[in-house]
């Protein structure tokens, strides 16, 4: 049973940093492309930052220089860094596993990241 479990959200005021982390299990992690997407409330989920397997990245254009993601395969663990943060990032963020065979999707449940003074 495949299960990405999510952690390291919360509230934090402009500017400030939080780091999410996404713990999976179920898979042989490294093969997949990893990703970490977000929904504000009455908008569509988006992506925020992807990873290959090889480590490249590509990220939204609005957390570009802001946001890192990275991986740990040894951890079974994708990460994302983000500094300086704005209300705007404020949204439910949700990791996401991507089948390197079927292209399969599979989701964590999310959690809350708001940014407010």
């Amino acid at each position: 049973q495949v299960q990405l479990v999510e952690s390291g959200g919360g509230l934090v005021q402009p500017g400030g940093s939080l780091r999410l982390s996404c713990a999976a299990s179920g898979i042989r992690f490294s093969p997949y492309a990893m990703g970490w997407f977000r929904q504000a409330p009455g908008k569509q989920r988006e992506l925020v930052a992807r990873i290959t397997r090889g480590g490249n990245t590509n990220y939204a254009d609005s957390v570009k220089g802001r946001f890192t993601i990275s991986r740990d395969n040894a951890k079974n663990t994708v990460y994302l860094q983000m500094n300086s943060l704005k209300p705007e990032d404020t949204a439910v963020y949700y990791c996401n596993a991507e089948s390197p065979v079927s292209g399969y999707d599979y989701w964590g449940q999310g959690t809350q990241v708001t940014v407010s003074s």
